[in-house]
């Protein structure tokens, strides 16, 4: 299934996807599924075999009805799937051999996953402007990143099992301002800012991605190609991110997991390049979606 928050007369709303139309699950569902991603998310498995009941074609369900609880999908304004994370959003560096060379790592590569985290204020949805701060930031890079939506909470959680924690997959782009995080010597405020992590374009469940490290993922500015990789080509893939994570630190539902960015960025190209406003943005991950974005203007 494909699970997305959208837009509808000023609120947001729980939707799902069913080919070129959304639709609403508080609708579908007169009202019993819960009307956030959170929520849903928390419920568990119980609450997506409902997801799938009242969004199938049922022998009840006439096209008059039908019409009543969907939406065309492109005549809706799409919100990042969780609008407002519960927490700070984990994020993993240096998690592909080719992005920490082009990085000019010096001491080898990282032994065990590098995590910072992003504040739940980065998060924007498809389309909507990525924020232009030029009194603190004109060096705005870009990074794609698959992520990952934590269904079930755990602590200690063995790597086996690491993948039946997964709620979803959706993509992310790791908006970073790169003399900030030299100047301050870390992550956090580089990565920080406002509307620094679009999400979306909705989550792809568990079920329809069985192997998070056998899709494709690229990234291109103005229609031209910046980055384009696959996600085996991590150096420590999603279940080890997550047991490692995980390790006398409790994981809870909706929690965001970024799972780092192959090569390509701005600042590593020969002369470096940078996001300017006007910019259009586009991340894609192949099963999932694409996830679109310009830099406002000035």
């Amino acid at each position: 299934m494909r699970l997305l928050t959208y837009e509808r007369d000023g609120e947001a709303r729980l939707g799902v996807l069913a080919g070129d139309a959304v639709i609403d699950l508080a609708d579908a569902s007169d009202g019993e599924l819960p009307d956030t991603m959170l929520a849903l998310i928390a419920e568990g498995s119980e609450a997506l075999e409902r997801v799938g009941s009242v969004s199938g074609d049922g022998p009840s369900r006439d096209e008059t009805a039908r019409e009543r609880i969907s939406v065309p999908l492109d005549s809706v304004r799409l919100l990042a799937p969780i609008p407002r994370p519960a927490r700070n959003l984990v994020c993993v560096g240096l998690n592909y051999a080719d992005h920490a060379a082009e990085s000019a790592v010096t001491d080898g590569l990282p032994k065990d996953p590098v995590y910072f985290t992003k504040p739940p204020t980065t998060v924007i949805g498809p389309e909507a402007p990525i924020p232009w701060h030029p009194h603190v930031s004109r060096r705005i890079d870009w990074e794609v990143e698959l992520v990952v939506v934590i269904g079930r909470a755990g602590v200690n959680i063995d790597e086996e099992q690491a993948l039946e924690h997964v709620f979803g997959y959706t993509v992310g782009n790791d908006v970073t301002a790169r003399d900030l995080q030299r100047r301050h010597q870390q992550w956090y405020k580089g990565k920080g800012l406002d509307g620094f992590c679009p999400l979306g374009p909705w989550i792809v469940t568990s079920d329809e991605l069985a192997d998070p490290q056998d899709v494709r993922l690229s990234l291109s500015v103005n229609g031209e190609m910046k980055q384009d990789a696959w996600t085996g080509d991590m150096l420590f893939g999603v279940a080890r991110l997550i047991s490692t994570l995980s390790q006398g630190m409790t994981l809870e539902p909706g929690d965001l997991l970024m799972t780092g960015t192959p090569s390509g960025v701005g600042f590593a190209r020969n002369p470096p390049e940078y996001l300017q406003p006007g910019d259009v943005v586009e991340a894609k991950i192949d099963a999932i979606g694409l996830l679109r974005n310009a830099v406002a203007e000035e």
